[in-house]
């Protein structure tokens, strides 16, 4: 059985930063980050398959750095120069197919965490 529990969420003003921790009890393969603002669709934001290949959604790519650490089997998203926009509810998940394609697909994710919100200031 998989369980995700995402931390580090806070607020924070524009130009600061975040790390955003998943500890990801019984999960493994193709883990990724999504996000969702109010009134908008959930949407990728990286990936990083089991062999440690990262994928990164433009809106994000040279501030956002996705890593895991396989020993503690916990999910990382480094969030730098943080914008307004990336105000958001940030989700850690299991995707079933994790390709440069297919990470972002939501019908491809297995299993969800609670949630951890980041609220970005200006």
């Amino acid at each position: 059985q998989v369980r995700l529990r995402e931390s580090g969420g806070g607020s924070v003003q524009v130009g600061g930063s975040l790390r955003l921790s998943c500890a990801a009890a019984g999960a493994s393969g193709c883990m990724a980050w999504f996000r969702q603002s109010p009134g908008k669709e959930r949407e990728g934001v990286a990936a990083i398959t089991a062999s440690g290949t990262t994928f990164t959604d433009d809106s994000v790519r040279g501030r956002f750095i996705i890593s895991k650490d396989n020993t503690e089997n916990v999910l990382y998203l480094q969030m730098n120069n943080l914008e307004p926009w990336d105000t958001a509810m940030y989700y850690c998940a299991t995707v079933r197919v994790c390709s440069s394609y297919s990470w972002r697909l939501l019908h491809l994710v297995d299993d969800w965490g609670q949630g951890t919100q980041v609220n970005v200031s200006s």
